[in-house]
This record gives C-alpha cells, sequence and structure tokens, in this order.
C-alpha cells in the first residue's frame, strides 16, 4: 500500500495545544455498530460486567534538555533512550552538527559526545540519567504543540494512573489522558477488570512514515512488559465473549506482541510490531485512541483495526465536526473489523 493512502488534511487550528481544564470533559466519537458524538466520561456505558479494560501504566521522563556547545551554539537535546553506563542516546537539535569528543553543556553541567547512531547521538554524564533529566529536563511535548511547556504539562502530560517506578517514556500514552479516578473507579463498579501493561513510549512514535510504499518503512522498536498474569486473564473473559479495550496504541502494541507467538504468553523486551491494514488482531477487541497525525504509522495501526474505508470516513467526519486532534485533543472509541 502507498503511504499516501494514508493521508489526510488536517486544518492547523484543529491542533489543541493546550488540554481541556477537565480531563474527561473531551469528546468521544463512539464508532460501534453506529456512529455516535459523546463526551468522554461516558465511556463507561459501554462497559459489561466481565469486559477487560487496559492501561499503560508507563510514567514520562522530562526528556527535552536546552544547552550549548563550548562554542557558544545553543543546542536542544531530546532523549531516545538511556543506555548502560550513564550513557544517553539522543537526538541533538543545532545549527551545525556537534563533533564527536566535543562536550555540550547544560545548567553548567558536561554531557561528551562519545558517537553516532545513525541521526541519533551517544552522551556520557557524570550523573545518573534519570537523575540529570528530572533535575534539568523539561515536559517533552510533542513537536506539534507550537509553545514551550508550561506548568500545567507537568501534570497533564501525564495519566492519572502513572507509575513512577516505570519512569521510561519520553512521550505521554495520551489515550489514557482522558481518564480521572472516578471516571475509572465507575468502569470498575461495573464489574470490568483494569489491568496495566508496560510500553516504553519512544520518539520514533511522533515520526511519519516517509517511505513510499509502507512495507519499506522501518517502524521504531520500543521496550515492552506483558504479564503472564495479564494475558491469561485475557484469555479467559476472551473464552467468556467479553471484550478487550486496549486503551491507546501503545496498548495495543504491547498486547498484540504478547499474543502473536506461537502460544500467548509474557512478553518482555524490545518490539518491532509493525501493524498496517491485513494484520489479524488476537487480543484486542475495541480501542480508545486519539486522533493521529497523517501518514503516521498510529493512523495505520487505526486502518487495520477498523478498516481503511471507515478510517477515512471517520477522520473526515472527525475534521468536518472540529474535534480538536492529537495528543491534547478528543478521542474515539471503535471496535475491531470483522474480517
Amino acid at each position: 500500500m502507498k503511504t499516501e493512502e494514508f493521508n489526510y488534511y488536517l486544518p492547523e487550528e484543529l491542533i489543541a495545544n493546550y488540554p481541556l481544564e477537565d480531563r474527561s470533559a473531551s469528546r468521544l466519537m463512539v464508532y460501534e455498530n453506529q456512529l455516535e458524538h459523546k463526551n468522554f466520561f461516558e465511556v463507561k456505558n459501554y462497559f459489561k460486567e466481565g469486559d477487560i479494560l487496559v492501561l499503560n501504566e508507563t510514567s514520562v521522563i522530562p526528556a527535552r534538555l536546552y544547552g550549548k556547545k563550548q562554542t557558544g551554539g545553543m543546542i536542544e537535546i531530546f532523549l531516545e533512550r538511556i543506555l548502560e553506563g550513564n550513557k544517553i542516546l539522543v537526538q541533538i537539535g543545532s545549527s551545525r552538527s556537534p563533533k564527536v569528543d566535543s562536550t555540550l553543556i547544560v545548567n553548567d553541567k558536561e554531557l561528551r559526545v562519545e558517537g553516532r547512531q545513525g541521526a541519533f547521538y551517544i552522551l556520557k554524564l557524570d550523573n545518573e540519567p534519570l537523575d540529570f533529566f528530572n533535575s534539568y529536563g523539561h515536559v517533552p511535548l510533542p513537536p506539534y504543540i507550537k509553545r514551550p511547556d508550561e506548568e500545567i504539562d507537568k501534570s497533564r502530560y501525564a495519566t492519572i494512573y502513572e507509575n513512577k517506578e516505570l519512569q521510561d517514556s519520553v512521550a505521554a500514552p495520551t489515550a489514557g489522558l482522558h481518564f480521572t479516578a472516578e471516571l475509572l473507579e465507575a468502569i470498575k463498579n461495573k464489574g470490568v477488570e483494569v489491568l496495566k501493561v508496560n510500553l516504553s513510549v519512544g520518539a520514533g512514535t511522533f515520526q511519519p512514515v516517509k517511505a513510499e510504499d509502507i512495507k519499506d518503512h522501518k517502524i521504531h522498536s520500543e521496550y515492552a512488559h506483558v504479564t503472564s498474569e495479564v494475558v491469561n486473564k485475557i484469555l479467559q473473559a476472551k473464552a467468556k465473549g467479553k471484550k478487550v479495550t486496549a486503551v491507546g496504541t501503545t496498548v495495543t502494541r504491547a498486547l498484540e506482541s504478547a499474543f502473536h507467538k506461537r502460544t500467548p504468553s509474557d512478553f518482555k523486551g524490545y518490539t518491532e510490531l509493525y501493524i498496517t491494514p491485513g494484520f489479524s488482531f488476537q487480543a484486542v477487541d475495541r480501542l480508545i485512541t486519539n486522533f493521529h497525525l497523517p501518514k503516521s504509522s498510529l493512523l495505520m495501526l487505526v486502518a487495520a483495526f477498523v478498516g481503511m474505508k471507515e478510517m477515512k470516513d471517520l477522520y473526515n467526519h472527525a475534521v468536518e465536526n472540529q474535534y480538536r486532534f492529537l495528543s491534547y485533543g478528543d478521542a474515539m472509541m471503535i471496535n475491531k473489523k470483522n474480517v
């Protein structure tokens, strides 16, 4: 399939630059047997006793740093991954690429450029990397949010159920931003079991697919952990005809990585699962997700889940009805298309 088939017109004014005051006041487009327009807090009405809701409990690192080269040139550093030995893999924005063995300065602290890895740089710190980013880093707002991070982003570019012990993502699992503690409690009170997985969201989630044909795209890898307990509970629920709802594309990628083995089992490691139309979903029956960028791998996942024609119709409908798009935007809930 051609990448251009996943293009659509996204008016800039529909990109949400700030979150709503109330998390659950976002709009929700529901496509099950018919198309409905709801508020997100009404999502609880679509769950039945015995259903499963799966969340990504990852926590976001303040992954953006601002600093300078020894020559005085300003730089922006964006974390991709923490490596061993106080080393980090990063993207660097600069008027001129820094040289290997040069020194970068962030808040009077020195970071040494140790090497290159494709488009990325390997930096060596004197401090433990996570401590360093928590001390000097900024909230890693996506590139389509055209403003500096602010105080509000520290609490709102994060889910209310994040596990601070799993601070390993450089982007938020944004479908989960709509949930409040009260809404989750209301869902649990209906007899729904809420399960958690971890997928470390990487910067690659923002990368557009540049290959002319989607099969030629090299998908970014991300670390995922799905326990055997989660797998077994999903298998038991599905055996009883209950629905498994994934909150976001990150949960979907994690679960399908665990279920696309010869025998579904726990998964712990890096996944390069690339979900495009024609993919056979084994774990997820229903998906809650935000509206994604044109020509992105996330949009391809949605098309694989709901159907290509249906995806295009839903996105056209969202634009026509002035839904708010991307990380701080509105959400949709869609059923898996029966093939």
